[in-house]
Formats: C-alpha cells, structure tokens, sequence
C-alpha cells in the first residue's frame, strides 16, 4: 500500500528512555521517512494527555497508522488500541516500538549506540505500519458454564462466584475432600481465624448451591475444541463396588466456556539430614503448625514440654541452585506460629543465659518457652511487620546467619539428671553481634519451608499452560492482566502461579471469576486476528505447520478434491511457527506477513543519519 499517512510518536518515558537515548535525534532521523506525516516526542505517551493529542492528530491530520515508541507492547498493545478505536482509526494499523527494555534499560552505557538501534527500530515500525491492512477481530461464540481445577480456597471462591452470578461450574479436585491447605490448620494470620472453620463454612455452601457439581479424586486429561466452547474431559476415580481394593475410572465429558486453574501449590519437601531433618524434634513449618493446632494448653512434644524453641528461615527458598525465589509468606506464618505458642504459655527451660564459649544454658522451669529465629532476612512484608515487632516485643530472639554459614543441627548430648536435658543443639553465628558463635540447647528446631509448585506435568500438557522459570504458571502481565494466560479462556489464580497466603488466593480466585464472566456473561468474545492463513493454491498437506503449532490449530481438510492445511481461527495464537517450516511458503501470518517482515527488516539495515550534538 501507498500513499499512507503515519504518525510516529516516540516516549519519554519519564527519563526511563531519554535518560539514554536521544528522543529528539530519534524524531529527527525519522520525521523525513515516507509516508511520515506527524513525528514528535511526549513525555508519556500512554497517559491521558498524550492519547487525547495523538486522537486530535489522527483526526484532524486523517492519519492512516500510527507508530508509538515506548515500552514493552506487553504494557501497552491495548491501551493505544483502545485509543485507536476512539479516534476511529483501524486498531490493528497501530505499531508499538519497543526502544525502553530493548534500548535505554540494555544500554545505559552507549547513548549513541542506544539512540541509533532506537531510530533504526523506529523505521522497522514505519515500514511494518506502511503495509498494514484493517483487519477485524474474530468473533466466538462461548458457552456459559465454567470448568474451575483446584478444590482449596482460591478454587472454591472461584467457583461459588462464578455460580453466584449465574454461571454453571465443574469443579474438579484431585484429592478425596475439598478445603486444600487452609482446611488443615487453626488460627492463621493476621486474622486469626480457624482455617477448618473457614473452609467447612466453604465448602458447606459449595456442596449446597445447585450450580456447581463436584468431582473428587478427579483430574482433568483432555480439552478439545476451540476457545469459548471448549470439551473438557474429566477422569473420575472411584473404589469398585466388587472390591475396595481396586478402583474405576470413568471419563466425563462436559461442554465450557472458560477453565479456572487454581491448582495449588506443595510445600518444600525436605532431604533427610537437610538440617538435622530427620532428626527427633526437626519438623518443617507445616508440621509444626499442624503441633501447635494440636495443642490444648502448653506446647508438648512426645509426651514433654517444649522449652526451646529454634527456627531457621529460608529452607528451599532463595537458594543458588534450586528455589531462588523468595516464597513471601513463610516468614509472617512462622511469626505467627511463634505467637501462638507463645499465647498458650507453654512450660519454658526457664530463664536462659549465655554461658562461657557461646553456649546457652538453660534456665527454671515457668512460662512460655524460648523462641530464636535464625534467619538470612526477615520480609514480613505489608501490615504483617507488626506482628514480627509484638514477637520481638514478647521475648524472641532474631539472629541474622551468614548467607555461606548456615546454622548446623545436630541431636544433643545425654540428657541430664531428671531427664531434662534437650534434644537438640543449632550452631549458628550471629552477624547481629559480630559473628560470634553460639550453641542453642532446643526441644524443637523448626524448619521454615516455603511453596513449591505442584507437580502437573499431565494438566500443563492438556492445557497447554505456560509455566515460568520457577515452575510456577504464567500470567500474561502480573499487573495489567494478572490471571489471564496466553491460552484464551484458561485463566489461573492462587497459589499455582506464585507464592501467596490465604486473603491474596481469595482474591486473585475472584479476579479470575470477574475476566471469566466478562467473556462467558455477553455471550461471545472478539479474539486477534493476528493468526495464520493459508493459500490452498500452495498448500500440499504435509503435516509439518500441525506437528510444529503447539496449540494444534492445523487441521487437514479438502478444497476441490485436493488435502490442506486449514487454520483453526479461535485455536490460533499467531505465533508463527508454522510459517517457516511450510515447503511450499504457503502460510502468512496477519499483521506480521513476509512483506511486512523483510520492509522491517530493510528499514533496520538502511543507511541512516544522525544529528549529534
């Protein structure tokens, strides 16, 4: 196409981009290119201001396509879609440049260099919107009914909201019972409310409301069909009526419109001999809770009351090989445990003291026992801070171990007359008061142990969800789109996708239900139309744009006797992997055609000026 009208906008970004590249030498080397009619810098070029200028620009300039260089298209595509559709401009004959990731933050050294590749990537961008063509979203229809994965609280907020609202739900649980994790425990932070009773109360209402039906010991192993009317098929276990032995599978198969995955998470599992783990009175952090819930009055443990207490924080988080993300909730449960043991005036050893080379001694017999945290850092992020100061304020100990020494377990010696002597000892040293090393006599050495992501290797395949480098799901944009995924309709929430405690699980599982009801409640749903195209002249069905499209949107048809490649529209993300193995070049991808991709490709590598001050 010729004869376009392009507006090039280039952002600021607040100095994110101009503090590292030339904005004004980047408008300058473009705002002569063909078809340029508007080029100008913004300080911010997605706030209101700056959008109400660009829809004065493209109506009163009758601009044709436009060009904003700014951040990640992951930050913004639809915000200056949104803003194209305002000024009655085609969406989709909008290019966003990223020069801020791809430029000013990868070259903060070489502003020069930065500034040039920004200009040449800005040209790519013209030369792409100079062969644009209007295009039209895709329009599904979706079936109102819900399949949700996942039957602890982020799973079943999900589904008694999405059934309160009128849609029907599936809801699939792996295990025997519904409730997860928060179903195991008491009093949980900051609220203190009892977990059982929670969830019981829960899943009471699930059980009851018409429009969820529950399938336990279930998974599901299949999903065809295409989005907003996708086939889920369930696996259903159940014991046999001949024997209790052996057990029968039958697959469901339910029609939905959309897929809750609120999976959940495991808790770290700890290696034997993994700080004294194994050893009698080495629990791990669920462990302990499930202790401590356990207890009527004072904290006991085999029959003896427990006078000190040791916890040692980061055990499988922040690991150089391993888990090195922060699991964010361990240390405020941990605080919190602490409280609760500490509430319940267990028997302590007494008043304890530093003995000669670092030992701690013990001390009588009378109140709450001793507490050390043992930790690398301390994140007891938000409001939860207040709960670490009451625990220091009611006599705990912090001490801060070098990332490279951790603290050593080790079963204690003999115990001494009367049998009260302690079971165990940690070594650490303490970077609070120099390094010194000391030795602390414990009943119990709790090992705080974070999230894990659950093992659904099956489930990942079914849905073919995207699952980051930390094993956790991936959300497509954690703020702009946090339970949304690549999969159009599969959406996740809770702790599947990251670290989370019991309030930011509820959330998230209804903002889940809030995306899924927007599409499923209006009855259908507009999808890109960025996808692949055949030419059925050039086709010759070989199956390699099938074996190579991870969502299996090729199907094999006939056209005038002759076998080709058909593309599924709804089922297409416009990756574009099938488009160079085709043998015949018979597939193009919308909005990103082989012209369009070599005019990028010889705007970036044309001859290109600067002006330098």
């Amino acid at each position: 196409m010729s004869g376009r009208r392009i507006g090039v906008y280039v952002c600021q970004c607040g100095g994110n981009i101009s503090d590292h590249v030339s904005v004004e030498d980047v408008v300058a080397a473009v705002q002569e290119e063909p078809d340029v009619v508007v080029a100008r810098t913004a300080m911010f070029t997605c706030s209101d201001a700056t959008q109400q200028e660009i829809i004065k620009d493209i109506e009163e300039q009758k601009l044709d396509g436009i060009v904003v260089a700014s951040c990640s298209p992951k930050l913004h595509t639809f915000t200056f879609r949104e803003m194209s559709k305002r000024a009655g401009l085609n969406p989709y004959e909008y290019t966003q440049v990223n020069i801020r990731e791809q430029c000013s933050w990868t070259h903060t050294d070489d502003k020069a260099g930065a500034t040039e590749k920004a200009a040449r990537l800005v040209r790519a961008g013209i030369a792409r919107t100079r062969l644009t063509e209007p295009l039209e979203p895709i329009v599904v229809q979706t079936v109102p009914r819900v399949v949700v994965i996942g039957g602890g609280i982020a799973g079943l907020r999900a589904a008694l909201g999405s059934a309160e609202i009128g849609l029907p739900v599936f809801l699939v649980e792996k295990g025997a019972r519904l409730g997860g994790w928060v179903g195991e425990f008491d009093g949980m932070y900051p609220h203190g409310k009892n977990g059982r009773q929670l969830m019981n109360a829960l899943v009471a209402r699930v059980r009851r409301h018409p429009g969820i039906k529950v399938f336990l010991n279930a998974e599901v192993v299949e999903k065809s069909g295409s989005f907003g009317n996708y086939e889920v098929a369930i696996r259903v276990k159940r014991d046999s009526a001949e024997t209790q032995a052996e057990t029968v599978a039958e697959t469901v198969r339910v029609q939905a419109g959309s897929v809750i995955v609120a999976t959940g998470f495991d808790a770290y599992p700890v290696s034997d001999g993994e700080f004294g783990y194994g050893l009698e009175g080495v629990l791990t952090l669920p462990e302990f809770k499930r202790l401590v819930d356990a207890a009527a009055g004072p904290l006991e443990f085999d029959g003896r009351p427990v006078r000190s207490i040791v916890y040692i924080y980061c055990v499988g988080s922040r690991q150089p090989e391993g888990n090195q993300y922060c699991s964010r909730y361990c240390c405020t449960a941990a605080v919190h445990a602490s409280l609760l043991v500490t509430a319940r005036g267990a028997q302590s050893g007494g008043e304890e003291g530093r003995a000669a080379g670092g030992a701690v001694r013990p001390r009588a017999a009378g109140g709450p026992p001793r507490q050390y945290h043992l930790y690398r850092d301390i994140r007891s992020y938000g409001k939860y801070e207040l709960l670490y100061n009451e625990s220091r304020e009611k006599g705990a100990l912090y001490l801060r171990f070098p990332d490279d020494d951790p603290p050593v377990v080790e079963r204690a010696a003999a115990a001494g007359a009367g049998g009260s002597g302690y079971r165990l000892t940690v070594t650490t040293r303490d970077l609070l008061t120099g390094g010194e090393e000391l030795t602390i006599p414990a009943d119990l050495v709790v090992l705080v142990t974070g999230m894990v992501p659950r093992e659904n290797d099956e489930l990942v395949k079914v849905l073919k969800l995207p699952v980051g480098n930390d094993g956790f799901f991936n959300e497509i944009h954690p703020k702009l789109r946090p339970v949304e995924t690549v999969v159009d309709g599969v959406f996740i929430c809770g702790a599947c996708q990251s670290p989370k405690n019991s309030a930011e699980a509820v959330t998230s599982g209804l903002a889940a239900v809030t995306q899924s009801a927007a599409m499923l409640k209006r009855g259908f749903a507009e999808l890109d139309p960025l996808i692949a195209v055949v030419d059925a002249e050039k086709c010759e069905w070989c199956g390699a744009c099938l074996a190579a499209c991870p969502y299996e949107a090729p199907r094999q048809v006939e056209v005038d006797g002759k076998a080709v490649a058909f593309i599924d529209k709804a089922t297409c993300k416009g990756c574009g992997g099938c488009v160079p193995v085709c043998p015949t070049d018979a597939i193009d991808l919308q909005g990103y055609t082989d012209a369009q991709i070599r005019a990028m490709i010889a705007g970036l590598l044309q001859e290109l000026t600067l002006c330098r001050a």
